[in-house]
């Protein structure tokens, strides 16, 4: 076999298929891992026997795809360690191999249960698929078919070159080619049936229903408003609540649910998992993703948020009285993953991982960053929040992963912006953006990386989440503004008389805004209070 053919392993596949092109992506469509190694293996051998370099990259829990084949060369990888470590290893594997690799991934479904979302699996797609492309391999991926969010099925059909369904029925297995990029024939598009060496054409109108007809098309009604991997948590979640309240549900069964959304929404480092889970209930996970535009996490500062909120209701329950109601909104860290994916940014900001590269291209990213579009379904969440806070001054605050987290504070390291909400629908929604641009170019900034390069932070994944806010008061004539503000220290280091305890600490208070309280001016009758 020629080292510069590439194939299938299957002669009969590569003649449907009128042969494979270098930089070949297929994507099999699957209801059984068992079907998907049925055509991964062949490949594989063939790819070996070529000559060629053959990778399996092995993440997931179903048994593994090739077993005892000489010549292949399995990466063990750990999605739980995060998106970027899990996208840096695939990506130098195939820069390694180039146009002689081969890669064979297991089932991309399986990548769901550490990332919980839908968008983050269409993102890692949207990186690695175009690379293959470029550098002349060949790669096999596969999910399943019907469980997912439509809006994947979609990104991974524009991306691939090759997409095909596999269907069992009565122990045969049938493909049907439903995109094969550059290459036509007159019945390549038509249900086959694997018959020994040969992909027969399904012709019988008796045959073809029996075998699709189980099968709901995605891009109708039925199949557009199936929730995808995120979604689906959370409306189970709602239902385990509401059998809670008929006492119909286990105790145990909320406690794990509720562990689960919280390492979704909230944090996956185990000392504030353990924090959250002493103050936050089933009822406070499921407010917030009522509040939630996108996916992902909520980001150290809204986090830090809640549960300062939480432990004082709990500690002090008349907290609930005189605290004015929760009125947040937060945009998942997979919104500021896909930013940078959907606008060339990505590999720019690999460059910052190196502690000897990590300035280089931050200029650059950080122009795309501010000239860059948002999908369409993140804009539309976006204008209906908007809609929500109708005229009144909101702020836009940076929540990355590592800000206000354990032994990292970030102070003043990345923006927020003030926005005054004010004009038509449109220039409040442009408005809006600019404002999220801006926040999401301040991780790129000198100021920001030198802080994470100085503590060992450039390796670790840090996404930027934001919590927008409304901002506290009422109108007074053409003015808005709160009628007090100010900063609190848990510990007092201007103890001006002996009657002062210092860890009792001290609040800074100001008239108006409480930017006054931490930008000092002379002129604010501040008031220090112990």
């Amino acid at each position: 076999m020629a080292e510069h053919r590439l194939t299938t392993g299957l002669p009969g596949l590569d003649r449907v298929l009128k042969t494979l092109l270098p930089g070949d992506n297929i994507v099999w469509q699957i209801a059984s891992v068992d079907d998907y190694a049925r055509f991964a293996e062949p490949c594989a051998k063939a790819a070996v026997d070529a000559g060629r370099r053959v990778f399996y990259f092995r993440f997931a829990k179903h048994p593994p795809l090739v077993t005892d084949l000489p010549g292949i060369e399995t990466l063990t990888l750990r999605p739980e360690s995060g998106f970027e470590e899990f996208i840096r290893t695939i990506h130098e594997t195939i820069d390694s191999a180039r146009n002689r690799g081969v890669f064979l991934f297991d089932s991309l479904t399986d990548l769901v249960a550490d990332w919980y979302s839908d968008r983050m699996l269409g993102n890692f797609f949207r990186l690695i698929c175009p690379y293959v492309y470029d550098v002349g391999g060949l790669a096999c991926f596969a999910l399943l078919r019907n469980f997912h969010s439509q809006a994947l099925y979609t990104t991974i059909a524009g991306t691939t070159q090759i997409l095909i369904d596999i269907y069992r029925r009565h122990d045969t297995l049938y493909i049907h080619p439903l995109k094969v990029q550059q290459r036509h024939s007159p019945r390549m598009y038509m249900l086959h049936a694997w018959e020994g060496d040969a992909f027969r054409p399904v012709t019988a109108s008796s045959t073809i229903p029996a075998i699709l007809k189980p099968v709901p098309l995605a891009g109708l009604p039925a199949g557009r408003s199936r929730p995808g991997a995120w979604d689906r948590a959370f409306l189970e979640a709602e239902q385990a609540r509401h059998d809670r309240e008929k006492g119909a549900i286990d105790p145990d069964r909320i406690a794990a649910q509720t562990h689960r959304l919280l390492r979704m929404l909230v944090s996956r480092d185990e000392r504030m998992l353990g924090l959250a889970e002493t103050y936050l209930d089933l009822d406070d996970v499921l407010t917030i993703w009522h509040r939630m535009i996108g996916t992902g996490l909520i980001g150290g500062k809204a986090v830090g948020m809640l549960m300062a909120r939480a432990i004082l209701r709990r500690r002090w329950p008349r907290c609930g009285e005189v605290l004015e109601e929760h009125d947040s909104f937060y945009i998942g860290s997979d919104v500021f993953y896909s930013y940078l994916v959907q606008n060339g940014c990505w590999w720019l900001r690999e460059k910052q991982k190196d502690p000897r590269t990590f300035l280089e291209g931050a200029t650059e990213a950080r122009r795309r960053i501010l000239t860059g579009t948002f999908p369409p379904d993140v804009s539309q969440d976006l204008m209906d929040m908007l809609d929500y806070f109708g005229q009144c001054p909101i702020i836009v605050r940076s929540s990355s992963l590592l800000e206000d987290a354990f032994g990292n504070s970030f102070a003043g390291k990345y923006e927020s912006v003030f926005c005054v909400n004010q004009g038509s629908r449109d220039k409040r929604l442009e408005d809006f953006l600019a404002a999220l641009r801006t926040i999401y170019a301040s991780t790129m900034s000198e100021n920001a990386l030198r802080y994470r390069a100085e503590r060992g932070l450039l390796g670790g994944d840090e996404q930027m989440a934001v919590l927008v806010q409304r901002v506290s008061g009422a109108f007074y004539d053409r003015l808005y503004y709160p009628q007090a503000a100010g900063v609190a220290f848990s510990f007092n280091p201007f103890a001006w008389s002996d009657k002062i305890d210092p860890e009792a600490g001290v609040v800074r208070l100001v008239f108006g805004l409480g930017t006054r309280a931490v930008d000092r001016h002379d002129d604010d009758y501040t008031h220090i209070v112990a």
